[in-house]
C-alpha cells in the first residue's frame, strides 16, 4: 500500500453534505453513486482518537468494534466537559431544544447549540425534526427533562433501531412528520416551561432526500469491525448519520458505521486486495451475505 491516511471519522456540514475527515484536516466529500473503496493497512493497529481535539498521549490501541474509538482515559476526559454527558452548566451559548423522528414510534428530544444549526440532527441520522425552543443551556436542559418525563420520549435511540427502518419509511414528508407534529403539539401545551426559553413554532425539516433514503433497499449486512489488510468497496447509495449504505456490484446493500473507521490507517484498494471481495467481518441482517468488489483508488 503506497500511501495511507489516518481516518478521523465523518463530518456533516450544513449545506456541504457529508465528508470523511483525515488526520491533518484533509477531507473526502461523499456523493451518491460514487464508488467507495479502501483497504486497511497491513499490520495496522487502530489507535485512540484522543480527546477534545488533542491526540492521545499514549497512542493507545483501541478495539476494532468500538464506536467510541477512544481509550479509557481519553473517553473520561472527553466526557468531563460535555453537554451531551451533562457535565457542564456554564456554557454561555444559546441552545435549541428539538424533537427528532427516526422512524415509526421513534421520536426523541434533545438539545444542540444554536450556532450549530441542524448539524447535530444530520449527525444522528434524524429523518425529520422540528425546533421546540431556544434559550440558555440550563433552561434548554430543564425543558428536555420536562418533555422526557411528561411525554415519555427518550433522549437517545439506538442506531440499530434507526438502521432497521430506513428502507421502509413512509413515502411522503407529511407522513414522515405526522408523529413529530403530534409530539410538538403536546409539548407546547405543557405547563412548566422555563420562562427564559423562547418557544418556536412547528416547522418540520425532512432529511430523506439529503440522506438519499428514497427507494433505499433493505441492507443485507452490517460491517462489524475493520481488520488489518481488510477491504471495503461498493457504490454509495445513502449516508444517514454516521452510516454509509454501500451497494455491492453483485447486488445487496451493506451498512458501514464510519465510527468504526476512526483511528485506522486506510489506503487505496488495489486490484488484488481481497480478491475483489468485502474482506472485513460482516454481520448478516437478512438473506445471504453479498460480497462487494474491490475498486481502484480511495474515493
Amino acid at each position: 500500500m503506497a500511501q495511507v491516511w489516518k481516518c478521523a471519522g465523518l463530518r456533516w456540514t450544513t449545506g456541504g453534505g457529508p465528508a470523511l475527515v483525515w488526520e491533518g484536516g484533509r477531507t473526502s466529500p461523499l456523493t451518491w453513486g460514487r464508488r467507495v473503496a479502501f483497504a486497511v493497512a497491513e499490520g495496522g493497529v487502530r489507535t485512540c482518537a484522543g480527546a477534545r481535539g488533542h491526540p492521545c498521549p499514549l497512542r493507545a490501541a483501541v478495539p476494532g468494534r468500538s464506536t467510541g474509538a477512544r481509550c479509557e482515559e481519553c473517553a473520561r476526559l472527553d466526557r468531563a466537559h460535555s453537554v451531551a454527558a451533562d457535565t457542564i452548566a456554564d456554557d454561555p451559548r444559546p441552545y435549541h431544544v428539538y424533537l427528532a423522528w427516526f422512524g415509526p414510534g421513534m421520536v426523541k428530544v434533545g438539545i444542540t447549540a444554536v450556532e450549530r444549526g441542524p448539524a447535530r440532527l444530520l449527525e444522528q441520522g434524524a429523518v425529520c425534526f422540528t425546533w421546540l425552543g431556544a434559550g440558555p443551556l440550563m433552561a434548554a436542559r430543564r425543558t428536555e427533562e420536562l418533555l422526557r418525563a411528561a411525554l415519555d420520549v427518550p433522549d437517545r435511540i439506538p442506531y440499530a433501531r434507526k438502521r432497521a427502518v430506513r428502507s421502509a419509511l413512509p413515502g411522503t414528508a407529511e407522513e414522515r412528520s405526522a408523529e413529530l407534529a403530534e409530539a410538538h403539539a403536546r409539548a407546547v401545551a405543557l405547563a412548566g416551561w422555563p420562562e427564559s426559553l423562547e418557544r418556536q413554532p412547528y416547522r418540520p425539516v425532512d432529511h430523506c432526500a439529503v440522506f438519499g433514503l428514497d427507494g433505499l433497499p433493505a441492507a443485507v449486512g452490517q460491517v462489524s469491525e475493520l481488520v488489518p489488510g481488510g477491504v471495503v468497496g461498493g457504490d454509495l447509495v445513502a449516508v444517514a448519520g454516521p452510516d454509509l449504505h454501500l451497494a455491492a456490484v453483485g447486488g445487496g446493500v451493506v451498512v458501514l458505521d464510519t465510527r468504526l473507521m476512526t483511528g485506522w490507517e486506510l489506503g487505496a484498494a488495489g486490484d488484488d486486495a481481497g480478491a475483489g471481495r468485502l474482506t472485513v467481518p460482516v454481520r448478516e441482517l437478512r438473506g445471504p451475505r453479498v460480497p462487494a468488489d474491490v475498486q481502484e483508488g480511495l474515493f
